[in-house]
């Protein structure tokens, strides 16, 4: 084999190719044996720098000077902002009195600076995405173990009941591999943002490791550390896989009591990925004083309805729905027909927004900008509606002779349970008022705010009635306590509206008075939206406000 074409061959002179190297030319970047110096330099150019070759690219590359090209620019003037000079350029009237640095110190400094951000990147960031990275990909690798003996569960649970439970069964069984593909696309979203950052930061350690080497001052001036952005890394991503549990036997209730799948959770830091399926977290007290955080003004005329998932949805009585991201800017407004304004809203997990219109007496579905009709009842007209945490729908309906009112549960739309009447066969709702909002809580009760019975009315997931709650005396609430909009928290506490008092009423679950929010100058409220930081949206009627209140440690 040629010595000189080997890879452990020793370095060889430029200009002949087979003398040993001496010398280095630190301009002309040629290495030079001890003959080939001679001829090297014989053509009189004076820019020839000869080194020895263990200390080629030692020298500086200084910039051209634009005024005087002749000339090298070997300091920087600290008053004209840093801008290269040379030794002309000093002398001159247009830096006639300013303060100057070498080159060489800021260079140094920098080159100090490179290095210690490529060992940082290199042996401490890089590492820590390595084993996020390795994180995710075990959850990966694990994924359709925990997936095979979950079914293999539900498949045993299915074999007890009887053939006319299969369809019940295959349902279920859509719905984990729903689950499945939406646990994967999380972990591999997150891979692949790791993946991409991982990538990024090996690139800047390659440049780094290029420009530790180079001598370009212009190159090595113009680098800006990395350092910073990148070394605070993402949290790990932690999925944890549904559990099935089963329930007893009961031919009547075969869907409902088949069993349930625990929700599907995912943790980036400390909050989840699938809000609505969040479980109740660890005990949160009430401050002292709510605090105002925000307030959105909106535009609408008479705000009625807020609801939020990543982006803050409003209406009110007009028809128009508008989308504000979480800073308050606007992003999107949504023209209904005239005339025609939303009786309620809400977002599904999938992030499409339902809305109500009264006009139509429909529930309609926006998705992709096409409006689609889900739900339509006749004799009825749909009032208000909620997402349950198992992606059910709640909604609020009174007839069309508005003499009796009842909630309907919807799966995948379409009707499975109606309560409208308690064990003895009397009203639970009154007939008289269109204006009763819901909520689920998170013992899965469901909760309505019957303004025309003044009272707040909970009832079991399976329709049992609970309690009522008819306000609480003070002498400061002088007007009747009428019930408006409602919603629930993780600590299973209830709030609802009292829009002539100008408060919000606060319960635990089972309906005893905890206290109220009556600061924030906060008027009329209306429609209440709590998000997943348990952080309270209030509509303001008359002013079309939405007002962002911390109310919780």
């Amino acid at each position: 084999m040629d010595p000189r074409s080997s890879a452990q061959d020793i370095h060889r002179c430029s200009l002949c190719e087979t003398a040993i190297v001496h010398s280095y030319c630190d301009f002309c970047h040629v290495n030079l044996c001890k003959p080939c110096v001679v001829d090297h330099i014989s053509d009189g150019y004076y820019k020839h720098v000869i080194v020895p070759f263990n200390e080629r690219r030692s020298t500086l590359i200084y910039p051209k000077c634009e005024m005087h090209p002749q000339k090298s620019c070997k300091f920087q003037c600290k008053d004209c902002n840093n801008s290269f000079v040379c030794s002309s350029c000093m002398a001159s009237k247009q830096h006639k009195g300013h303060n100057f640095v070498e080159v060489t110190e800021v260079y140094k400094t920098m080159k100090d600076d490179i290095k210690k951000d490529a060992k940082e990147l290199e042996y401490h960031i890089s590492p820590t995405y390595e084993e996020i990275a390795l994180d995710s990909e075990n959850q990966l690798s694990n994924l359709d173990g925990g997936y095979d003996k979950l079914t293999t569960t539900i498949s045993k649970q299915g074999e007890q009941w009887h053939k006319e439970i299969d369809i019940v069964i295959n349902e279920m069984k859509t719905e984990i591999s729903k689950m499945k593909v939406k646990h994967k696309e999380i972990l591999q979203k997150h891979l692949a943002k790791i993946k991409q950052i991982q990538s990024l930061i090996k690139q800047i350690i390659l440049a780094l490791r290029t420009l530790e080497k180079s001598t370009e001052v212009s190159q090595t001036f113009e680098y800006s550390s990395k350092v910073s952005e990148f070394s605070k890394p993402p949290p790990k991503v932690k999925v944890t896989l549904p559990t099935f549990i089963p329930k007893p036997i009961d031919h009547e209730k075969l869907y409902s009591l088949f069993g349930q799948i625990t929700p599907l959770l995912s943790t980036d830091t400390e909050e989840n990925v699938l809000s609505l399926n969040r479980p109740k977290t660890s005990a949160r007290e009430l401050l002292d004083e709510p605090e105002l955080v925000a307030t959105i003004q909106t535009g609408h005329k008479f705000l009625r309805n807020v609801t939020c998932l990543n982006k803050i949805w409003t209406s009110g009585e007009t028809n128009d729905i508008k989308c504000f991201n979480i800073k308050g800017s606007l992003l999107q407004t949504i023209e209904q027909n005239s005339g025609n304004f939303p009786n309620d809203i809400a977002v599904d997990s999938d992030e499409d927004l339902l809305y109500v219109s009264g006009a139509t007496g429909t529930v309609n579905k926006l998705k992709n900008g096409v409006t689609v009709e889900l739900i339509r009842l006749p004799g009825w007209t749909p009032s208000k509606l909620c997402v349950t945490s198992f992606g059910h729908l709640l909604v609020t309906m009174y007839s069309d002779d508005k003499t009796q009112s009842k909630v309907v549960r919807y799966w995948r739309y379409t009707e499975k349970q109606t309560i409208q009447f308690d064990d003895v066969g009397n009203p639970l709702f009154s007939g008289n008022s269109n204006n009763k909002y819901i909520t689920e809580n998170r013992n899965h009760d469901i909760c309505v705010a019957d303004c025309g019975a003044s009272a707040v009315v909970v009832v079991t997931r399976e329709g049992k009635l609970r309690w009522r709650y008819t306000g609480n005396r003070s002498v400061t609430k002088k007007d009747p306590f009428e019930p408006l909009g409602i919603i629930s928290d993780s600590q299973s506490r209830i709030l609802t509206a009292d829009s002539d008092n100008h408060c919000i009423h606060i319960l635990d679950q089972n309906g005893q008075f905890l206290r109220y929010i009556d600061n924030c100058d906060l008027e009329d409220p209306y429609g209440l939206y709590v998000d997943d930081d348990d952080n309270l949206f209030v509509c303001e009627y008359y002013k079309g406000s939405v007002k962002k209140i911390k109310y919780l440690k």
